[in-house]
């Protein structure tokens, strides 16, 4: 172990070196999973969807009419949110209309305490 302040060396002990820290930690494809939330929602205008949606379900264009992008672009944007389980689509009519998942709400929530 390289050289570290006695305080941090005994805690580290104490958890059973490096590697009883790094079994405390959450699986990789937990932390993966988290991951792409994460990098889903550190886009503003992905956060922006996001928080719309919660708000009131909306078909693409009127999220597309709001953020003032084009179709492809908001595209890249819902499927990005959709992958990482932040938004779900449900056809009615010719239309997909958008609106949160259990996870994006439970996001939203996290982010409102901010």
């Amino acid at each position: 172990m390289p050289e570290i302040p006695d305080p941090i060396k005994e805690q580290c002990e104490k958890k059973g070196g490096l590697k009883g820290i790094e079994k405390a930690l959450p699986s990789k494809k937990n932390i993966k999973s988290n991951s792409q939330i994460f990098k889903a929602l550190a886009e503003p205008m992905r956060l922006k969807i996001l928080l719309a949606v919660i708000e009131q379900p909306l078909c693409a264009c009127l999220i597309r009419e709001m953020l003032g992008i084009s179709d492809s672009k908001l595209s890249y944007h819902l499927t990005v949110l959709k992958d990482a389980d932040l938004i779900e689509g449900s056809k009615q009519a010719s239309w997909i209309i958008y609106g949160p998942t259990k996870l994006g709400t439970k996001m939203a929530d996290i982010i409102d305490k901010f």
